[in-house]
């Protein structure tokens, strides 16, 4: 079957398509094949480095369950703060006012622009000089307000490209009835900008869950990939087998954060019209939609 931006393959076509096919799947055995050699040789497929993450609970119940916890907690913090403030911001973007768009757009900026880690150092030396937090807890409060600054200026994007997504005949319909700015942005144009807006805000809630391991790669933050380094020092020598099992239990936790939201995203979208924009990731919208203020 062809379409309009694709011609269905010949029979040449074909045959290359099935010959690159087959190299590409011959080409990656060969590098599982050298990986795990390579492994083999170093020892780490040895079943002692393996066998603790199956045959003894400690390793669950005291290293890596409390890691994930910290990552959930630091996410979930982080998250509730970063949604209403970055929707705070966003709408001010699009304020008719310059007195609050300019200095909103001037935060906004500022914090997409800074690296999520280097805002989290400057976090955590802000709590050591300026608050007398425990060094218990510093480091959370450290990684959380680096995230809520980088992703609300995220979020912000994406809720402003959400809501310039819209026709502007929602608009039009909305002052013809006489309804004020306020009033057509929390009950016309922010309900219909959310489904367009739910693919990019699950990819920035999986970027949040990810990022938290910065904080433990260098403010001592005790979340699920910090736990790697209590694990080898306990347990010997098995970097990789804790690196492998700590990388399965992100990719799981993340698989049922997009499972989750996904089924939301098809429930939102029966539950009422959609307008078929979608916002990307970067706050660029695309599909039907113009500019609405």
């Amino acid at each position: 079957m062809s379409s309009v931006l694709y011609d269905e393959p010949g029979p040449k076509a074909k045959a290359r398509n099935i010959a690159y096919t087959v190299g590409f799947l011959v080409a990656l055995g060969l590098v599982l094949w050298w990986v795990l050699s390579t492994m083999a040789d170093k020892d780490q497929l040895a079943a002692d480095k393996w066998s603790p993450f199956v045959k003894d609970s400690k390793v669950w119940t005291t290293f890596l369950l409390p890691g994930l916890w910290e990552t959930v907690k630091a996410a979930a913090l982080a998250l509730v703060i970063a949604l209403p403030l970055g929707a705070a911001l966003g709408i001010g973007r699009l304020s008719d006012h310059a007195w609050v768009r300019i200095p909103v757009g001037a935060v906004v900026e500022f914090f997409r622009a800074i690296p999520v880690l280097l805002l989290m150092v400057f976090a955590f030396q802000a709590f050591v000089e300026f608050s007398d937090l425990e060094s218990e807890i510093r480091p959370l409060y450290a990684v959380v307000t680096g995230l809520v600054l980088y992703n609300a200026s995220v979020i912000a994007e994406i809720v402003r490209a959400g809501i310039l997504s819209l026709p502007r005949g929602q608009t039009d319909a909305a002052q013809a009835i006489g309804m004020r700015k306020g009033q057509m942005m929390v009950y016309v144009l922010l309900p219909q900008a959310v489904t367009a807006m739910l693919p990019a805000l699950v990819s920035q809630l999986v970027v949040i869950v990810k990022d938290t391991a910065l904080g433990g790669a260098l403010l001592g933050f005790t979340e699920l990939l910090y736990q790697n380094r209590a694990i080898t020092a306990n347990y010997g020598a098995n970097t990789i087998a804790a690196l492998t099992v700590i990388s399965l239990i992100f990719i799981l936790l993340n698989f049922a954060l997009t499972s989750f939201a996904s089924w939301l995203e098809k429930r939102v979208r029966r539950g009422k019209k959609s307008t078929g924009a979608v916002v990307a990731q970067d706050g660029v919208e695309a599909g039907a939609g113009g500019g609405v203020l």
